[in-house]
């Protein structure tokens, strides 16, 4: 309870006003974060664990090739979103000011955070380590953690009830099939 509030209170709404600074910001943090979730850490579980996963090469290739692409393309579209329209980033420290339900955020409430689980899948199925496959699964678990327990309450606190309505309406991880965004 304790780390919850801490890690809440650190969360601070953006008041940076320019869009071309909120993309840096968001460019600083994506290589950070790509540098160490998704690259030194799933590469370091290799190492540590390099037992084989025995999947057919060119589906671990094309699956991780595919996963990838998507991973990155969907999050660059949230950091133009957050940019754009939430007046943010990602990073906890520069929030942003305005509820973002538009584009990928109107199919699903964590399209950042699939995008990026998609990028670690993507790592973990080309390095086919049990390493790897075990990072990916730890992190993911540890997000859905972090979002339902830290991330959801901090949000409804912040934009009370226009988040409760887009809970009720847009699912945290799946789309709903034929649904519009």
């Amino acid at each position: 309870m304790a780390v919850r509030h801490t890690l809440q209170r650190a969360i601070r709404p953006s008041t940076t006003r320019s869009t071309a600074a909120l993309w840096a910001k968001s460019l600083l943090n994506a290589v950070l974060f790509f540098g160490i979730f998704m690259v030194a850490l799933p590469w370091l579980s290799h190492h540590f664990l390099p037992m084989p996963l025995r999947l057919p090469s060119g589906l671990r290739i094309g699956l991780a090739g595919a996963l990838a692409l998507v991973g990155i393309v969907a999050w660059l579209a949230c950091l133009d979103a957050f940019s754009r329209h939430g007046r943010g980033t990602p990073l906890p420290a520069d929030a942003p000011r305005l509820l973002v339900t538009t584009g990928l955020f109107g199919r699903i409430r964590n399209p950042i955070m699939t995008a990026e689980l998609c990028v670690i899948w993507a790592v973990a199925m080309y390095l086919a380590s049990l390493g790897a496959a075990l990072y990916a699964i730890v992190i993911s678990v540890a997000a859905h953690v972090m979002v339902v327990h830290i991330e959801e309450p901090e949000l409804l606190e912040r934009f009370g009830a226009d988040y409760a309505e887009y809970c009720r309406n847009v699912p945290r991880w799946l789309p709903r099939l034929g649904q519009r965004g």
